[in-house]
């Protein structure tokens, strides 16, 4: 990739990152019935919330297990879970969130 098209690509990707920071409000109000169910299937567990992140459809469970060190079986029962209530798309081997979360969603939680 040339220089050029490098700079291009990072400013579309800021271009982006500062919509969905402006957007957030709206995303979350739209989507607040899934992030209620999401927060209370992972609960307080900061190992599901980092498995949560990588469902992306980029990885597979065994990505996210090793990345995560979460219990293969609770990342199985997670994952049959989100699955269940719609929260994900597409092959649950290679789990894809439906909704967008900001980085510091599972934080927030807790802290309220």
């Amino acid at each position: 990739m040339s220089d050029t098209a490098g700079q291009t690509l990072e400013a579309i990707r800021e271009i982006r990152d500062l919509i969905r920071l402006m957007a957030e409000p709206q995303i979350a109000a739209r989507d607040q019935k899934y992030r209620d169910e999401l927060i209370r299937l992972v609960g307080k567990s900061d190992q599901k919330a980092q498995a949560v992140f990588l469902m992306d459809g980029n990885h597979t469970q065994a990505q996210i297990h090793a990345k995560t060190k979460v219990h293969r079986g609770n990342l199985s029962t997670l994952i049959k879970e989100l699955n269940k209530v719609g929260l994900l798309s597409g092959d649950p081997k290679q789990p894809k969130l439906t909704i967008t979360i900001p980085t510091d969603f599972f934080e927030k939680a807790k802290a309220q």
